[in-house]
């Protein structure tokens, strides 16, 4: 299996698309250990057998409804209203629009390439740093995939058979601790920069209240979600459908915005956003035969516990291998692979599955934003006409604050359990 590791990592710093590099890598192994072909078939249709993975093309596609169906400029209004007042007000913008997207789209991805081109050319204007700019946008999109609905949680979820109810509860405080953590260092950042605020005084009630009525049918819509999902009106996989008939119905009969074409155009982006994401879930059933076969989770739990069996200490050392992990592998692809090795490495050492699961999807998330491999770093700095460099390194502080809340939200579970504790006892 470390030929087969090796040759992934390989083809990937080759260029070859994560996909291909699992699936060759993969049908190396039943190569090297003659298993018949035949098995490597049936790994592939397996892996898209699962009930609860139908939600992720469900909640992708309502998340691009959403966006076409005029929710997202809406929030945007919500967003300049509410912190317009703050020094780096756009920026400040960016924070809290991630954070009521992540109700919305679930992808960081995709919040990142909307909010670098609807926010990036504001803060061009008001005379913010290129690099800052795609770096905040870029950054705080990783508060999209902590909000209920979160693709990385739904995978997590579907392959280490923990609750997806639970682990959508468990997102929200910790989401909101990253807004308010990335507005603080964006404050102070935009100080030292001297980035303005647009507006002298808070935006009075009145507004804010009219505002916030034009965007209720967005900001209600996670609510519906957690309390239909925890009172069995629906599973997961029920919910995704829910979300589309949502957002069709918000767009056509509400905001009266979704037009024919739009749907249409909305359709067939979101097969395509789709086709990658369940191309990689399928392939990478193969991968993970190979790792279970070859006992790989049973040698890396004897190999952590033999270096110590103090639960902090784990915990910390697991981090540090998932940021490292990320830099090199997509989200989507290390929450399918390294979920059924790590995750009963924490649970022998009685670390609550739903928290292990935040730990480590925020963890990994982080590395959408770190070079070399990082395609929402690459997508933000094309889009703001910065180089990945530039955006790597006036985003520091920004990377600095989101390991701070990693490790704040490791180290005190009960901000992650509280909720999902409260909601389903």
């Amino acid at each position: 299996m470390i030929v087969v590791i090796g040759l992934f990592f390989i083809l990937l710093f080759l260029g070859m698309p994560v996909a291909f590099a699992i699936g060759i890598s993969g049908a190396t192994f039943f190569i090297t250990e003659g298993i018949p072909y035949t098995i490597a078939v049936q790994k592939v249709v397996a892996s898209t057998q699962s009930f609860s993975l139908m939600a992720i093309p469900l909640f992708i596609f309502a998340g691009n409804l959403m966006n076409s169906a005029g929710i997202t400029i809406r929030l945007i209004r919500l967003s300049n209203v509410l912190v317009g007042h703050m020094y780096g007000h756009v920026g400040q913008v960016s924070c809290v629009l991630s954070t009521m997207m992540g109700g919305i789209s679930g992808s960081s991805n995709a919040d990142a390439a909307m909010e670098s081109r609807v926010l990036g050319p504001d803060m061009i204007k008001n005379g913010y740093s290129r690099g800052w700019g795609a770096a905040i946008n870029g950054i705080s999109s990783l508060i999209t995939s902590t909000i209920p609905p979160s693709m990385g949680l739904i995978i997590y979820g579907s392959v280490g058979e923990v609750s997806i109810g639970r682990l959508f509860a468990a997102g929200v405080v910790p989401g909101i601790i990253m807004m308010f953590a990335l507005m603080i260092t964006v404050n102070i950042t935009a100080k030292k920069r001297n980035y303005v605020p647009v507006r002298k005084e808070k935006a009075k009630l009145s507004e804010i209240g009219k505002v916030l009525v034009e965007c209720i049918w967005a900001l209600i819509f996670p609510v519906f979600l957690i309390v239909g999902i925890r009172f069995g009106l629906m599973t997961p996989s029920e919910a995704g459908a829910f979300a589309v008939m949502y957002a069709i119905f918000v767009g056509v009969f509400i905001y009266r915005e979704l037009t024919w074409k739009d749907f249409l155009l909305t359709l067939k982006g979101s097969a395509r956003d789709i086709g990658v994401v369940m191309l990689i879930v399928a392939i990478s059933g193969i991968f993970g035969y190979g790792i279970v076969y070859d006992g790989i989770p049973q040698v890396l739990a004897s190999f952590l516990i033999g270096i110590t069996s103090n639960k902090i200490v784990m915990l910390f050392l697991i981090i540090l291998m998932l940021l490292i992990a990320g830099m090199f592998v997509e989200t989507t692809v290390i929450a399918l692979l390294m979920t059924p090795i790590l995750l009963p490495v924490v649970k022998n050492l009685g670390v609550d599955p739903v928290h292990f699961g935040l730990i480590m999807m925020t963890t990994v998330n982080l590395g959408i934003m770190t070079p070399p491999v990082g395609i929402a770093l690459y997508t933000v700095s094309d889009i703001m006409g910065c180089k990945p460099e530039e955006t790597f390194k006036e985003g520091i502080p920004f990377y600095i604050t989101i390991i701070i809340v990693i490790l704040t939200i490791t180290f005190i579970p009960k901000l992650t359990l509280f909720l999902p504790g409260l909601i389903y006892g």
